[in-house]
């Protein structure tokens, strides 16, 4: 095992006996998840997999999501951005302070009562141990897609309650919902995201895919309520910025359109599509110069798409 070793979704939820739904979940309110993307896929890396531990722990542990990701904030400060299976840290947490230190140096939180702790060597070596293992029960099937641009969670998978998602009703609707909505059946997606929405309003992803049906069926005003509710409640989640701004821009208000896209580009900088976009409107109001810069980042971030023939003709005509 090396530092530079990727991870899919599927060896993560392997490793930590999670739900790929879950996992999913987390990357896309924004809450943890893979920091790599290759080839138009995502891949966590081993300090990627020290966050989702860490998560798994401290939810188990009974602390609220808002404690955790207080704690995960603290822990990618903490950690080393060159953490490996072989350093010797250890990682601790009391549920308010997270540390990163070595092993033989004492951790005393300040409550006295640790409610989280393991050490990088002992997680590498059961990432080891578990991808080992042939996956039992599993047929063999592709790897999981990429997210799609503009979905709050890519392609729903069978989600049964664990001990890290059992009792969460709302984030129960809203799995079914995506797994309606991939089948095909939008009105039971529609009641779906509602029903998870009656139960947790500030459901930032359910309220984003809910704008994407309304803005479907032609029902602007609606969606955009969604969209502007969802980054009220997750300023950083880049998938509603993302179709928030392309609503604007379809209104002809394409300056706040901009400005949405520019939030999306700086919070998620690998988000190809935004920068594509962005791309096209700065260059609709004669920022040539920014338009060529983003567009270019779009075909470091996707060269090999559809759109990348049109993003170099576009690159063209700037240059002209």
């Amino acid at each position: 095992m090396t530092m530079t070793e990727l991870y899919s979704i599927r060896d993560v939820a392997r490793i930590f006996a999670l739900q790929e739904s879950r996992l999913r979940y987390w990357m896309q309110t924004g809450f943890v998840g893979p920091t790599v993307r290759k080839g138009g896929r995502f891949f966590y890396t081993f300090v990627d997999l020290v966050s989702v531990k860490a998560a798994k722990d401290l939810l188990a542990a009974g602390l609220s999501m808002q404690k955790v990701r207080a704690n995960l904030e603290a822990l990618r400060a903490a950690l080393p951005g060159d953490a490996s299976p072989a350093a010797r840290l250890r990682i601790c947490s009391d549920g308010e302070t997270i540390v990163a230190i070595a092993d033989d140096v004492a951790f005393e939180p300040p409550t006295r009562q640790i409610v989280m702790a393991f050490n990088l060597p002992a997680l590498g070596g059961q990432v080891a141990e578990v991808l080992a293992m042939p996956a039992r029960g599993e047929p063999a099937a592709a790897a999981a897609p990429a997210p799609a641009a503009g979905d709050a969670v890519p392609a729903p998978v069978e989600d049964d309650p664990t001990e890290a998602n059992e009792g969460l009703s709302a984030y129960r609707c809203f799995v079914d919902a995506c797994a309606a909505e991939d089948a095909g059946d939008a009105l039971r997606a529609e009641h779906l995201y509602r029903q998870a929405l009656e139960q947790q309003p500030s459901l930032a992803a359910a309220l984003t895919n809910l704008g994407n049906l309304l803005y479907r069926r032609g029902d602007v005003a609606g969606a955009r309520a969604l969209y502007e509710q969802a980054v009220e409640h997750e300023p950083d989640q880049a998938e509603a910025r993302y179709n928030l701004g392309n609503l604007l821009e379809d209104l002809g208000e394409t300056e706040l359109a901009i400005a949405e896209l520019r939030r999306v580009t700086l919070a998620a900088p690998e988000f190809p599509d935004a920068h594509y976009n962005l791309g096209l409107m700065l260059a609709r109001v004669g920022g040539f110069a920014q338009a060529a810069r983003h567009l270019e980042r779009y075909l470091e971030l996707d060269g090999g798409s559809e759109w990348a023939e049109r993003a170099r003709g576009y690159l063209a005509q700037l240059a002209a």
